[in-house]
């Protein structure tokens, strides 16, 4: 006989472990049925939402991505995770914090307000795992992480697009420059960190290492990981996913497509493969469902999301 809730965990749930027995098609839609809380007490994983879409550059409808991937979540908590065969919440602590708010018709103000997002939750020493929006949030999500772990971090980014595109000034919101102010302002490291994906052409770099689509294509799996691990070593690694990585046959609703991108299941396979790295938070950007299909991209989105979430459950167990 179990005593597992019945129903609408996210609300239900006291403690912070274990899984709830839900209707894939009902219920209060948090990630992974995760409780809804602002109390960090205990967690080791937060969930948020950072719902913006004003520094798109083409297709705009980003701000609906942290919703879609919550709805898409619904049907990973049927069974254990694939290939995992455990279920994560057993060790590990995790939260939906619900979405950052900001003032979207005061766009001077919502730099800071995310970077005070971040802090809150860094302060109670748990990792961010964070749902976008366009990938303009990862700037803000950068120096909050890199004033917690005081030096230049590494970047992990899988994307079509590098976005080191030089900047139009400081104040500036644009998807396409966020890793240029970073790598500008001390943030991270470009000699440490890695691009997965690249397919479209920056005449400057900026010293980032590029493992761009067509090498991964002819290189493998196994190949590129072993290349993500020799750059990035032990160094704190902030993991940012724009789901335009992948090929728009496989992530349609995005902002910004470019064909020849990797597979939902070369991505799946390369993030599975990162449980050595030194991961200190994670996001996925850029899912924009109102140009889906069938909820695939927020499907992959939702997918990655809980690999991370087992990487994680695994390393602190072992620790």
């Amino acid at each position: 006989m179990t005593n597992k809730i019945r129903g609408d965990g996210a609300i239900r749930r006291q403690g912070l472990y274990g899984s709830s027995i839900e209707n894939a098609y009902a219920g209060v839609l948090s990630f992974l049925r995760r409780k809804y809380t602002r109390d960090l007490t205990g967690a080791d994983i937060i969930v948020s939402g950072i719902p913006l879409d004003l520094a798109t550059t083409y297709r705009p409808g980003t701000r609906f991505g942290p919703q879609a991937i919550r709805a898409a979540s619904v049907q990973l908590v049927e069974l254990h995770p694939y290939p995992w065969g455990f279920d994560p919440f057993d060790a590990l602590a995790v939260i939906d914090y619900g979405d950052c708010w900001f003032d979207a018709h005061n766009p001077l103000t919502i730099k800071s307000t995310i970077v005070a997002h971040a802090q809150h939750i860094l302060s109670a020493n748990a990792k961010m795992l964070t749902f976008g929006g366009d990938h303009y949030i990862s700037y803000p999500l950068l120096i909050a992480h890199k004033e917690k772990y005081g030096e230049p971090l590494a970047l992990l980014h899988f994307d079509a697009h590098c976005d080191t595109w030089p900047d139009n000034g400081p104040e500036s919101l644009d998807h396409g420059t966020m890793f240029y102010k970073a790598i500008k302002e001390n943030l991270i490291n470009p000699s440490i960190s890695a691009q997965v994906g690249i397919r479209t052409w920056n005449d400057n770099f900026l010293g980032m290492n590029i493992i761009d689509a067509p090498w991964v294509h002819d290189h493998g799996i196994s190949t590129t990981i072993k290349q993500i691990l020799k750059i990035i070593g032990t160094s704190p690694v902030y993991v940012s996913f724009d789901i335009d990585c992948l090929d728009p046959a496989f992530a349609p609703g995005t902002g910004t497509p470019v064909p020849g991108g990797l597979t939902t299941d070369q991505a799946l396979r390369i993030i599975r493969g990162l449980g050595s790295l030194n991961i200190i938070g994670m996001d996925i950007v850029e899912v924009s469902p109102a140009y889906d299909h069938s909820s695939v991209t927020a499907l992959a989105a939702a997918h990655m999301a809980c690999d991370f979430l087992c990487l994680m459950r695994n390393k602190k167990i072992k620790s």
